[in-house]
């Protein structure tokens, strides 16, 4: 985007995608607060009936939600589940104007809602709770206006619309948050490594809390994965590899931190420091670059192979001590990490927007 120095200073703190990853909830607050306005102003400027199911629609649409790819999954649910909900509902207040029969429409009404309900546990269940939910909207109990149900629906509609359009403000992308997360959780890696290879306690408080604050970045990934695929097309098989190799990072450092020499063993760790320096030194690195290459956007430096590659050999080699255990530890989290940096690499264009 080409614009003025001024302009680019002055919108700084819209257009970065860090600065707006950290103020989300607010960014997202004002943006529902101004949709509501927008849907209370149209659906009164027009004088339209029942304008109120407009704003009920913004709230369900983009209220809870705050990425960008569930907003345009959610619309398009609630979008087929008004469609169907009000066809149903408006064929019910036609049926009970002509036979004028209120025990059958509470009859059909339940025996509807309860096929809804069947199918809103599993896949599409959204779709068929918001259609039972729109019947009652449209039709009440059978008694509401034709005319009544007709308005209601064309004003959730209005309300989808305009979620739709909102949604397109400043967008917040899932991407930003999975980014940034794992930029995060690379470099609490990167720390709980180098307190394991400088004897520092793996027990304390300090180390837990990093391999808690781990675990739960782990969860937040995990969940995030759909909306990030719906965003910026990487499959959800190249997402979980790159999930994948982040927790058997973490699963081997807990296992280095409970294998490595004794730290009072002095001549234990000069010899593990002299036997694995170019792998210490490689994994630091590799972890905090992807680190600052996810937050930062420029991936060029996850083109850059490993400076020391881990020969194959080298991890069928016998384990003979305790020692041997540790290094061949060491060599699978090196190449681990590795793969983790050629994964990144080959998706980069995807998610660096």
């Amino acid at each position: 985007m080409n614009l003025p120095l001024f302009a680019r200073r002055l919108l700084r703190p819209l257009l970065d995608p860090y600065r707006r990853y950290r103020h989300a909830k607010l960014i997202h607050a004002v943006r529902v607060s101004i949709g509501l306005l927008a849907t209370i102003l149209l659906t009164t400027g027009l004088n339209l009936p029942h304008g109120e199911w407009a704003s009920v629609t913004m709230l369900i649409v983009i209220g809870g939600l705050q990425h960008h790819g569930n907003i345009g999954k959610k619309a398009v649910e609630r979008a087929y589940g008004t469609l169907i909900g009000a066809s149903v509902g408006l064929l019910l207040v036609v049926q009970q104007a002509y036979f004028g029969l209120p025990l059958l429409t509470y009859l059909l009404m339940s025996v509807v809602c309860g096929f809804f309900s069947y199918h809103a546990i599993g896949k599409g269940g959204y779709i068929a709770l918001l259609s039972a939910i729109t019947v009652f909207i449209v039709a009440g109990h059978g008694d509401n206006p034709i005319s009544d149900g007709l308005w209601r629906t064309v004003d959730i509609l209005i309300g989808i619309v305009l979620a739709l359009a909102f949604s397109f403000a400043l967008p917040l992308y899932a991407v930003y948050s999975w980014r940034y997360n794992l930029a995060s959780a690379l470099r609490d890696c990167a720390a709980i490594y180098s307190r394991i290879i400088g004897g520092q306690s793996v027990t304390d408080d300090e180390h837990l809390k990093l391999l808690n604050r781990l675990n739960a970045a782990m969860v937040q990934l995990r969940s995030l994965m759909p909306s990030v695929s719906k965003e910026v097309r990487i499959s959800l098989t190249e997402l979980d590899a790159i999930q994948r190799h982040l927790r058997l990072c973490i699963s081997t450092l807990e296992i280095l931190g409970n294998t490595r020499p004794d730290p009072r063993d002095e001549q234990a760790m000069a010899r593990m420091q002299m036997m694995l320096k170019s792998e210490h030194r490689q994994i630091r690195v590799q972890l905090v670059g992807m680190a600052r290459a996810l937050k930062s956007g420029f991936s060029e430096r996850l083109d850059r192979p490993a400076a020391h590659a881990v020969a194959e050999n080298g991890l069928q080699a016998p384990v003979h001590s305790a020692l041997d255990g540790y290094r061949l530890l060491t060599l699978q989290l090196a190449v681990n990490v590795d793969g983790m940096r050629q994964r990144l690499a080959s998706t980069s264009r995807h998610w660096r927007i």
